[in-house]
């Protein structure tokens, strides 16, 4: 939702450093590695660490990057499906390495919050699994209350609040997630659902 109401004035804004990059020979999928990677590993090491509010400084940095590929990808005409895949996957890593390092954080002071981080990281690999399967049937499933940027956006609010003491911020914010990742899982069924018929 938010993503599709957002991608046209940030494209407008991003587009001279994207044309910088590509002159500069960085290619999309070099980006896309670069952004996953970066991301993955600052997300271990950081929050494993208990290191929250610096986690999401230095994880958000990386994940800005996600916005530059598919631009710099359209703007060159160097768009292919390896490169679509290399993208979605390392969004997959990406994701998961923040919501685990959080588990595996919690999971040092058996924090009974440690569940429901699972629970939200099972429910964000449904969605993704709903929509690549519904196109690998040749089903378009876009679509749902929190896509991927609605709930990153949520995780590391949520995680950058609690690095800086507000209590119960991760509390609320993991709850909101599985929630709002739950209701969506529902209305993407009911999209392929209906699309199928």
């Amino acid at each position: 939702m938010l993503q599709r109401s957002i991608k046209a004035p940030v494209t407008r804004v991003i587009t001279p450093l994207c044309r910088g990059l590509l002159k500069a020979g960085v290619t999309p999928n070099l980006m896309s590695a670069f952004g996953g990677l970066g991301s993955s590993l600052g997300a271990i090491l950081l929050f494993g660490s208990g290191h929250f509010f610096a986690a999401v400084v230095i994880t958000t940095l990386f994940v800005l990057f996600d916005l530059l590929d598919g631009t710099m990808a359209r703007l060159s005409d160097s768009s292919t499906r390896w490169g679509a895949l290399l993208d979605s996957t390392l969004d997959r890593v990406s994701d998961a390495a923040i919501l685990g390092s959080i588990a595996y954080w919690l999971s040092r002071s058996q924090d009974r919050l440690l569940p429901v981080v699972l629970g939200a990281l099972l429910l964000g690999s449904l969605i993704s699994y709903i929509k690549a399967r519904a196109e690998g049937l040749g089903l378009e499933c876009n679509g749902g209350i929190a896509e991927r940027t609605e709930r990153l956006i949520i995780a590391l609010l949520a995680a950058g609040l609690h690095g800086l003491g507000i209590s119960y911020s991760l509390s609320v914010g993991i709850w909101l997630l599985v929630v709002l990742s739950a209701i969506t899982v529902i209305q993407r069924l009911i999209i392929v659902y209906k699309a199928a018929r």
